[in-house]
């Protein structure tokens, strides 16, 4: 048997002569990128890759080495194209190619309007004004899809709606609306949040029979409301509008857990504050516009794709990231509902449409993915 350092003196010698063909690989490789940028070929060539992979591992020993070889060469080809792309952003093609998003300065102007989904004194309109300002002119519509619409047919020039919650997770509905209309994020805002239980002046808790409050809300307040075990739990679409309800009915059976601020507003009183279990509760709010703008200082992107659902694809789509070192923040998944069991993925990261690295990126994302649309770079 040999001893340990011979062996890895064999695989030193190795590795050397791996190299050196390796750079004479990406050698030939810059060649074929210079015939493809002359021909105006796009970069990735799917049935070209496929059959090189299996005249590869058709060469292998056993099954494992099979594998191994697919493996090594699915990644030699993938920075094949990365160099590619690089190649092609650094020519004249690749410079006048622009991203049809327009920087601008500030947001908002003259005679803006903001939309936001619920009624006065809801968290969306506190998130609003902590944006845009207390004088901003905004008004409230019953769902996310109304917010949507409103920006659509032009009633807004901003939309903000909430995206994600600390404790209860991500606002599903809103990933889908994003896909489906043609609007774009231009800014974020996150809120602490403080639900309070909500009742007439003069009610306690001992009167109490209902309490209404949107469903996330009643997921927060949980170990609050299993000390109430004959509270019936009412959902409804908005915290605001469960303390309307209250003020509106009258009763002082009904309670609304909300925000201290739509308590204030109707007219409630504060039975108990802080019914949330946990203190460091905060939801992330996007504001969005039907425009393809962005902040020139925007450091944020979010993204949605749809890859092939096959072994691997996720992984290749995500190495684009790493190779031009981008900071991944975010990754979430929606099912795709014509396609069972198959998923769009959405991905936020660090960077500016401006930046050679996002354009290098997103070249090779726009030719390795399906139905890719930027969501906004805020």
């Amino acid at each position: 048997m040999k001893e340990l350092s011979e062996l890895r003196g064999e695989l030193d010698s190795i590795d050397r002569r791996l190299v050196e063909l390796y750079q004479q690989r990406l050698e030939v490789c810059k060649s074929v990128a210079e015939y493809k940028i002359a021909t105006g070929k796009m970069v990735l060539d799917r049935d070209r890759e496929a059959e090189k992979i299996h005249s590869l591992t058709a060469l292998a020993a056993d099954e494992f080495n099979e594998k191994a070889i697919q493996e090594l060469f699915e990644q030699i080809m993938s920075v094949s194209r990365k160099l590619q792309y690089r190649m092609l952003a650094d020519t004249d093609k690749g410079r006048s190619l622009r991203l049809p998003f327009d920087a601008v300065e500030t947001l908002g102007g003259q005679g803006m309007r903001v939309v936001f989904q619920g009624a006065p004194g809801s968290y969306s309109q506190e998130a609003l004004e902590a944006f845009f300002g207390r004088e901003t002119d905004s008004f409230a519509v019953d769902t996310f899809r109304q917010a949507m619409c409103a920006l659509e047919e032009g009633s807004a020039d901003y939309g903000i709606l909430p995206i994600e919650n600390s404790t209860a997770g991500i606002v599903s509905e809103i990933y889908d609306l994003l896909v489906e209309f043609e609007h774009y994020i231009v800014g974020e805002q996150v809120l602490q949040i403080e639900h309070c239980l909500l009742g007439l002046p003069g009610a306690g808790k001992e009167d109490i029979e209902t309490v209404f409050s949107h469903p996330q809300s009643l997921m927060q307040s949980d170990l609050f409301l299993r000390k109430q075990p004959g509270w019936k739990q009412v959902s409804l679409l908005n915290n605001a509008f469960a303390a309307r309800k209250v003020k509106e009915d009258g009763l002082k059976s009904q309670a609304a857990i909300a925000s201290r601020r739509a308590g204030e507003i109707y007219g409630l009183e504060i039975l108990e504050q802080g019914v949330n279990q946990t203190e460091n509760n905060c939801t992330r709010f996007i504001v969005v516009t039907n425009r393809k703008i962005f902040l020139d200082n925007a450091s944020k992107i979010s993204l949605c794709f749809e890859i092939p659902h096959e072994s691997g694809s996720l992984y290749h789509i995500l190495s684009h990231f790493i190779y031009n070192n981008l900071n991944l923040t975010k990754i979430e998944s929606r099912p795709i509902r014509e396609r069972s069991f198959e998923y769009r993925f959405f991905i936020d990261f660090d960077g500016n449409l401006k930046d050679s690295g996002v354009k290098n990126a997103l070249r090779g994302l726009r030719e390795e993915t399906t139905n890719m649309k930027i969501l906004g770079n805020y």
